[in-house]
């Protein structure tokens, strides 16, 4: 028989497809696997009771699928070192194995911290790699390449059976036991493998059909949309999972009419964009709280009368506030809105994105570090890479709602407000009864605060200084030589004249 293992599982919330539980597995050792609750984490700012409200449902989930096959989770709340530590001692556990994770600067933290301490009690812990990111990496010619390797590598064995610890499992800690502060989210999906499973079901059989044409509606993306997102995000289900159900779902389809092949492909390119971003991070944490390119620090601030609009869905801007409004009510929104909100706080408002992303960050059921502050930064015009895009919140919701039904469900003060106008009751002459009464007036001028905001930003980068920097940024982010699996990421290099970027940010989520 092998060593005792403990299992420190982490954003890994399954036994399915699970590298670290099926190592374990294979050596026919004794495996404790434990999840620890630390307040100290969801004390930090980007958490919230949404999150951990889907994660505990995930835990429970987890703990009895492991209990079936001769394991329960052990849950355990308070700090890491600690408990790990008592832990071990209690079980003369001598190996700890876990996930690498991607998380915050708080995890990543915690993590040097612990290293250290099992290194110097002669505990070993090694870390197994995620599916799609390196840890380390040199550099990112071919990391595409070896993505798309190891997706199609196929998925691990699921234990059928584990020799585990008699040790108590623990209770499961409330939301207000971790000290998180109210946060009603009606809409919120529920975590566990079996939503996570009866969401990829009903997204191949029928709701995925269209896609790719629906994703950029807030209205139809609620239900075209896979929203997998939560689940990948805490791993109730693997990447690799998805990669290869929407992969069959492509083959079924091929030479049909039906428009599936279509949006698999859509799919499974967003799917290798959220491995893409999550790299980011993993090569470069700063990204959470450093403009990647120098220049634009100190360019923006904060305005807390401000902000406190903009989080609350009260900016006299109807599809800002819509959407916003769903937010805080779902804990999802399509990519093309969460874009919009950025866009919209860091140009028009003025907002440094470090102040307006641990409010997203909170909103999101589908929190995850590495997407959300490489997106921050995009959205915001902060790389010195990607194009300046700024949406026009008027001009997206005549677009992506063009019969105002999203806006009207989410903002019913403008129920009055002719259609012609919903977008801009501002113009209606009616306005008087309704702005500054049941809705706000607008906080600032549109078009004046965008102008603004493009003279403050292209005096930027008008700079030598700036064109020398980008460079040295795009030469070290960019992914080349990575042959066909290259054309995920071709967009992520810096825009050429002329050349169409409008795709850029719009494929890393959307799941």
């Amino acid at each position: 028989m092998g060593t005792d293992v403990l299992v420190w599982f982490k954003r890994d919330l399954r036994v399915q497809d699970n590298p670290v539980l099926a190592e374990a597995a294979a050596r026919g050792s004794r495996i404790l696997p434990l999840f620890i609750v630390e307040p100290e984490a969801w004390a930090q700012p980007d958490a919230s009771a949404r999150q951990w409200r889907f994660v505990s449902e995930s835990l429970a989930i987890l703990r009895g699928d492991l209990a079936q096959i001769g394991a329960p989770l052990v849950v355990r709340t308070g700090a890491a070192i600690p408990i790990l530590q008592e832990v071990l001692v209690a079980t003369g556990i001598r190996e700890v194995l876990s996930l690498e994770e991607t998380g915050n600067g708080w995890s990543y933290a915690r993590d040097r911290a612990v290293a250290a301490v099992l290194r110097a009690a002669g505990v070993t812990w090694r870390e197994i790699p995620q599916m799609g990111v390196v840890r380390r990496l040199d550099g990112r010619d071919g990391w595409a390449a070896r993505r798309d390797r190891v997706i199609r590598a196929g998925q691990v064995a699921t234990p059928k059976a584990l020799r585990g610890f008699p040790i108590e499992p623990g209770p499961m800690p409330e939301a207000r036991d971790l000290g998180l502060g109210f946060d009603p989210c009606p809409g919120r999906q529920k975590g566990g493998r079996p939503e996570a499973l009866t969401l990829l079901s009903s997204f191949l059989d029928s709701r995925g059909r269209q896609y790719r044409r629906a994703m950029s509606s807030p209205l139809e993306g609620a239900t075209a949309c896979s929203r997998l997102s939560p689940h990948l995000a805490w791993g109730t289900i693997s990447p690799r999972e998805a990669a290869e159900a929407a992969a069959l779902r492509k083959r079924e389809a091929k030479g049909t009419r039906e428009g599936w092949a279509g949006a698999m492909q859509s799919f499974e390119a967003r799917l290798a964009w959220r491995d893409h971003f999550m790299q980011k991070l993993e090569d470069e944490p700063a990204l959470e709280h450093r403009c990647l390119h120098s220049a634009y620090e100190g360019l923006r601030g904060d305005d807390a009368t401000r902000r406190a609009a903009w989080e609350a869905g009260e900016t006299g801007f109807p599809f800002v506030d819509a959407c916003m409004r769903s937010l805080i009510a779902t804990g999802w929104l399509n990519f093309r809105m969460r874009a919009m909100l950025v866009s919209f706080a860091s140009y028009h408002l003025w907002l440094d994105w470090r102040s307006t992303g641990p409010h997203l960050a909170r909103m999101f059921t589908d929190y995850e570090p590495g997407i959300h502050w490489p997106q921050m930064q995009m959205q915001s015009g902060t790389t010195g890479m990607n194009t300046v895009r700024m949406y026009n919140p008027v001009k997206q919701g005549l677009e992506q709602d063009p019969t105002g039904a999203f806006t009207r469900h989410w903002c019913p003060e403008l129920r009055d407000v002719p259609d012609a106008f919903l977008q801009e009751p501002w113009r209606w002459d009616g306005a008087g009864r309704v702005l500054g009464k049941r809705y706000p007036v607008p906080l600032i001028d549109l078009a004046q605060a965008g102008r603004t905001a493009r003279e403050k930003v292209w005096a930027v980068r008008h700079g030598d200084a700036f064109r020398s920097e980008a460079a040295q940024i795009v030469e070290k982010h960019a992914s080349r030589k990575d042959g066909g699996a290259g054309r995920h990421f071709v967009n992520d290099r810096a825009p050429r004249r002329g050349r169409r970027t409008a795709a850029v940010g719009q494929l890393s989520l959307d799941l």
